[in-house]
């Protein structure tokens, strides 16, 4: 007999208040409004760019790609999704491929509820 073991692969995300508070003092609000959505609309992009780069086995572009995804989300105070795209960039130079196809799992999963979280915040009424 032969036990399945179901892995629960929810994470929880969360925006870096000060960074957003430093980007409304510096910008404004339309501004900081402004760069934040440029920014949640470039992370969709470059996360599916990342996808299919590691499907054609590019992992020079994978590389590029997710620096940019952790720059960019640096900016705008998502640690988590900033954390495990360098992690992903790591492995590529390291050439662990079974641990690069988990992080970069686990990179879809974050970015989506980093933009999720973004989307809601910007949703939000006051």
């Amino acid at each position: 007999m032969t036990d399945t073991i179901t892995l629960n692969l929810s994470e929880s995300v969360r925006l870096d208040p000060d960074c957003m508070t430093r980007l409304y003092n510096q910008l404004g609000e339309r501004g900081a409004e402004d760069v934040i959505g440029r920014a949640v609309e470039e992370l969709a992009v470059r996360l599916a760019h990342c996808t299919r780069l590691h499907c054609a086995g590019d992992f020079e572009g994978l590389r590029k790609s997710a620096r940019s995804v952790a720059a960019i989300a640096d900016q705008v105070g998502m640690s988590k999704l900033a954390t495990v795209a360098r992690n992903a960039a790591d492995l590529i130079e390291v050439g662990d491929d079974i641990a690069l196809d988990a992080v970069l799992a686990r990179l879809m999963r974050i970015g989506e509820f980093s933009l999720t979280a973004v989307w809601d915040l910007q949703h939000m009424t006051v």
